[in-house]
């Protein structure tokens, strides 16, 4: 059966969908023929790979950003089947692809999918309450964060303030560059109820609470520098109460991955956190980028449970 890739044409500000033409024959150059699916609304991708599962395909290619990626796995991880996921990158953010180490260009990212080697990876399952106030469980494959990350994607999300960028991938980190700087401007920390494996629930004050799978979120920020996609363990990274100054020095670090290095900054590995608000406020988390819902929230690692293609390595 031919591969399936699923398409969203909304991605990097749609030009996605301008340059269809071009990425299809980047796919077609390596792969020969492909069916193509398009996505037309949020979750598509979830039912579309959940429905190519359930007739056979082993192959399921996502070209989009890191949501799109996201969907996607979440309707493979759903059917419990064996099926290989692939991604083609084209998105303003691409933090999931840099942790696989697939580049950036569809007809280099093509090629890498075409040779490269199957590579089993951990995932994340997260258990909240969406907004309508269900109790929902969904999958992850790279971060998911409580703090200031979701405010500033909340604020991404809903900013036009980056549109006069004429290159969609450079809009993207410039409207999150102007939202982080208004966010962290006079910021203080939240105060959030926290329980790591067996240990007892603790009050946690946080800036930025991470449950990290792979390493990168935020368009290419190295917030968890040791994480392993096949570990079997998250990383949890909280940076906690740092004011605005420090947070402005020291931004630069968190491309580099030495943040955690500051005093300030926490790390340990963990299977399962539970996390809740400490008091009556209502806190959002992200996941991969996107803003499914709010506390409370329950996160476990589910070891290989999924089929990645990455780029092939020659033996050493």
């Amino acid at each position: 059966m031919l591969p399936l890739v699923i398409v969203n044409p909304k991605s990097a500000s749609g030009s996605t969908r301008d340059k269809w033409s071009a990425i299809a024959s980047d796919i077609r150059t390596h792969f020969g023929p492909f069916n193509v699916a398009f996505t037309k609304a949020r979750g598509d991708g979830s039912e579309i790979a959940k429905r190519a599962v359930e007739s056979g395909r082993r192959f399921i290619i996502a070209c989009g950003g890191d949501g799109t990626i996201n969907e996607v796995a979440n309707g493979i991880v759903e059917t419990g089947e064996d099926v290989e996921l692939g991604v083609l990158p084209s998105g303003t953010g691409g933090d999931f692809r840099r942790s696989l180490n697939i580049p950036q260009g569809t007809r280099d990212a093509a090629r890498a999918l075409k040779i490269g080697d199957t590579k089993r990876i951990d995932v994340g399952k997260v258990t909240f309450h969406d907004h309508d106030g269900n109790e929902v469980t969904r999958h992850f494959l790279n971060v998911s964060s409580v703090g200031l990350a979701a405010s500033i994607i909340e604020r991404v999300k809903a900013s036009t303030t980056a549109n006069w960028v004429p290159i969609a991938s450079l809009r993207g980190k410039a409207s999150f560059a102007l939202s982080t700087l208004q966010e962290v401007i006079g910021i203080e920390h939240e105060t959030i109820r926290v329980r790591i494996d067996d240990e007892p629930e603790h009050n946690l004050n946080t800036i930025n609470f991470c449950i990290a799978n792979a390493r990168y979120f935020g368009g290419g920020m190295l917030i968890a520098p040791e994480a392993k996609l096949d570990d079997g363990y998250f990383d949890v990274v909280n940076i906690g109460d740092i004011g605005t100054v420090k947070i402005l020095l020291n931004a630069h670090t968190l491309y580099s991955g030495t943040h955690v290095d500051l005093p300030e900054v926490k790390r340990r590995l963990a299977k399962r956190i539970e996390v809740r608000a400490a008091g009556n406020d209502e806190i959002h988390l992200e996941t991969d980028g996107e803003l499914p819902g709010r506390l409370p929230a329950i996160y476990e690692i589910v070891p290989k449970a999924l089929a990645v293609r990455v780029p092939h390595r020659p033996p050493s």
